[in-house]
C-alpha cells in the first residue's frame, strides 16, 4: 500500500506542481483519478474505488477551488482580511498553519508548551475548588470563588493561628490564579510575535517554496492522511475479523474434542459386544 501509494504521489507531486495561468483542472483531476485507479488495481487487501473517493472528495473540499486560483492568478500566496474577523488575515491558497508548520515550528511549539502549563494549571484550581468545596470545606460557604473574595478571607483569617491551613488553601488558589494569568499574558504576546513572523515571511515567499506547502504539505498530506486512514480501517476490520474467528474456536474446539472422546467411548463399547479388542 505504501509502495503504491509513494509511486502515485511521487508522480503526480511533479505534475501538480506544472501547473500554469490557464491550466484546465477538470482535464487534470480526470487524468489524476484515472490514474489513482490504475496505480491501485493490483492491490489486494484496498478496493481502489476507496480510494478514488477519498480523492474525489478531497478535490470537492479543497483541491478544485485551490487549482481555480492557480489556474486565474498562478502561484501566489497573498493574506487577506478576513470577513467578520477584525485584525485577522489568511490566505486561501497557503493557510497560515502551513507557513507556521513549515517555518516556525519551534514558535509554534513553545505557545503549544504554554498552552499546556495553563490547561494544567486551570485543572489544578478546579481540583483545589472541588477539594474544599464540600460539606465544611475552605470554598464551601462563598457566593463566588475568585481572587477578590479570596483574597477578602485571607484578610479575615491571616492573625489567626487556628485558621493556617486555611490561609495555606487561599494561598494556594491566588498562587495558581497568577500563573493562569502568566502563562495567558505569555501565550497572547508569543501569538502576536508569530503572526509578525508569519506575515512578513509571506511578502517573502517564492513560487517554489509556495509550490511545496501547497503540492506536499496541502494536498499530499491530506491524501496521505486519508489512505492511512483507510488502511487503518481495513486493518481494523481484519483484527475484529480474527477477534471473533479466535472467539468462536476458543468456545467450540473444547465441546468438539468432549463430544468427540464420548462418541469414541460409545464406539469401543459397541466393538467390545461385538467381540472386537481395543
Amino acid at each position: 500500500m505504501d509502495v503504491t501509494f509513494n509511486t502515485w504521489k511521487e508522480k503526480n507531486t511533479a505534475l501538480f506542481k506544472k501547473l500554469i495561468i490557464g491550466a484546465k483542472p477538470k482535464k487534470i483531476i480526470h487524468e489524476v483519478s484515472k490514474d489513482i485507479l490504475t496505480s491501485f488495481s493490483k492491490t489486494n487487501l484496498i478496493d481502489k474505488y476507496d480510494i478514488y473517493e477519498h480523492l474525489m472528495e478531497y478535490w470537492a473540499e479543497t483541491m478544485q477551488d485551490d487549482m481555480y486560483l492557480i489556474a486565474v492568478d498562478g502561484w501566489k500566496a497573498e493574506l487577506a482580511a478576513v470577513e467578520g474577523k477584525r485584525g485577522e488575515m489568511e490566505c486561501d491558497l497557503v493557510p497560515k498553519y502551513l507557513v507556521i508548520n513549515r517555518y516556525f515550528s519551534g514558535e509554534k511549539q513553545a505557545i503549544e508548551d504554554l498552552q499546556t502549563k495553563l490547561d494544567n494549571t486551570g485543572r489544578e484550581i478546579e481540583e483545589l475548588i472541588e477539594e474544599h468545596s464540600r460539606e465544611e470545606g475552605y470554598f464551601a460557604d462563598f457566593e463566588k470563588i475568585n481572587k477578590a473574595s479570596v483574597t477578602s478571607r485571607i484578610k479575615e483569617i491571616k492573625n489567626k493561628p487556628e485558621d493556617a491551613e486555611e490561609k495555606k488553601i487561599m494561598e494556594k488558589y491566588l498562587s495558581l490564579g497568577e500563573q493562569e494569568s502568566e502563562s495567558k499574558k505569555k501565550i497572547k504576546e508569543a501569538g502576536k510575535s508569530l503572526d509578525t513572523k508569519v506575515i512578513a515571511k509571506y511578502k517573502t515567499l517564492t513560487e517554489s517554496e509556495i509550490k511545496v506547502l501547497v503540492v506536499d504539505d496541502k494536498w499530499m498530506a491530506a491524501l496521505d492522511l486519508a489512505a492511512k486512514a483507510e488502511m487503518d480501517r481495513i486493518s481494523q476490520r481484519l483484527t475484529q475479523r480474527i477477534k471473533e474467528l479466535a472467539e468462536r474456536y476458543a468456545i467450540t474446539l473444547p465441546a468438539l474434542i468432549t463430544e468427540t472422546e464420548a462418541l469414541t467411548k460409545k464406539v469401543d463399547a459397541h466393538l467390545l459386544k461385538m467381540g472386537y479388542k481395543i
